[in-house]
């Protein structure tokens, strides 16, 4: 790989509790396909050279042994682990905390394979094609800081219970602010067509120097040494707020899938049907 390529980094670390079970791993297409297969695929279509996946150690055996053997077939796949215990040097955080650090912590935990463009995402969102390749073409423009796809609030529900949200405030393009929303649904009276992140981000390398001074702040002084956590949107907000980063916003009309409830997993099965006989996807 050069240093041109452009890299996906998967953050598969979280637990998922709501939904009830690892999503990282639950199959949703008709041969076993993860959502995280269909993120690479995407990925691989719109021209990303990488993938670097974000595990806990406890899941890299079993993943790699499945879903690890299809995406290496697309993408030059490389893991990062994210644990409590790996910090920068001098710092720790208690033995009784279980959940991990963060999505800031994530990104930062794989700094050592970033070394040129990259793309952060979630493993349990289905993005969409058009989300991919629209992000993909602006990290290949050198002159870009870091930018964000931004989805319609309405194309983000679910309909089977509330979902919180960052809702975004937008000015000449730029992402000026995110202001976390909570309990959000088509009758909560945020407007559908509101710009909302969904962990979509795009970076160049040095980025991980800003995660790290900020992880570097947090651990002395986190409130509560079992819950704190380092927020990848908080840390961009900052950035911005400080006026050290600049973010371009790239909006989609791509509709998101997401399992934040078990119930959810049929909706996306079927929208997965639904485009595989569309010949979006191979069934």
């Amino acid at each position: 790989m050069t240093e041109k390529t452009v890299t996906l980094l998967i953050m598969a670390a979280g637990m998922g509790s709501r939904f009830g079970g690892l999503k990282q791993i639950e199959p949703f297409g008709p041969n076993g396909e993860t959502i995280l297969d269909y993120s690479v695929y995407d990925a691989s279509a719109a021209g990303f050279g990488r993938a670097v996946i974000v595990l806990r150690r406890s899941m890299l055996g079993d993943f790699r042994e499945t879903v690890g053997r299809r995406i290496e077939k697309l993408l030059d796949v490389r893991y990062a682990l994210q644990e409590n215990d790996i910090l920068p040097d001098g710092f720790s955080v208690v033995s009784e905390r279980t959940r991990p650090l963060g999505t800031a912590h994530a990104v930062w935990c794989a700094r050592e394979h970033l070394d040129g463009p990259f793309a952060v995402v979630n493993s349990d969102d289905f993005y969409g094609g058009g989300s991919y390749r629209v992000l993909f073409d602006a990290l290949s423009d050198p002159a870009l800081s870091a930018c964000m796809v931004g989805y319609r609030l309405g194309n983000t529900l679910s309909e089977t219970g509330t979902v919180n949200r960052g809702v975004c405030t937008v000015k000449n393009g730029l992402l000026a602010g995110i202001e976390e929303r909570f309990g959000l649904d088509k009758n909560s009276g945020v407007p559908l067509d509101t710009i909302v992140s969904m962990n979509m981000w795009g970076f160049r390398s040095d980025f991980t120097e800003r995660l790290d001074a900020d992880l570097r702040a947090l651990l002395p002084r986190m409130k509560d040494a079992l819950k704190d956590e380092l927020y990848l949107p908080g840390c961009v907000d900052a950035a911005i707020r400080d006026g050290s980063l600049s973010v371009k916003v790239l909006e989609t009309p791509e509709k998101w899938y997401g399992v934040t409830y078990r119930e959810d997993a049929g909706a996306l099965r079927a929208a997965i049907k639904r485009m595989i006989e569309e010949g979006k996807y191979r069934g």
